[in-house]
């Protein structure tokens, strides 16, 4: 998992502003094909926000924790139903954190 300082975790928070949910955590809640599409996301996107439906029975947060730590990405925030994850892509490098 990456580790975030709190000014990288800032200027993560007012990227994904915005940005639009590109994933929804329904009833089924975090399921493995789950993980594995959101992983693929944040490989080509580096940052996701997911909505969190309340038929999941689970908060952003809680969300958030899981799917940060079965993806390997650092968990940005949540907010209301929102969550945001990012990882930083191997491929695909869009955001640079350094000296923010």
């Amino acid at each position: 998992m990456t580790n975030l300082t709190t000014k990288q975790r800032a200027y993560l928070r007012s990227l994904a502003q915005t940005v639009d949910p590109v994933f929804q955590i329904g009833k089924g809640g975090v399921t493995e094909e789950t993980v594995r599409q959101i992983s693929n996301a944040l490989e080509a996107r580096e940052l996701l926000k997911i909505n969190v439906l309340e038929t999941s029975g689970l908060t952003a947060a809680e969300a958030l924790e899981e799917l940060a730590q079965k993806t390997g990405a650092a968990p940005v925030q949540a907010i209301g139903r929102k969550a945001v994850l990012y990882r930083p892509s191997e491929k695909h490098k869009k955001i640079e954190l350094s000296g923010k």
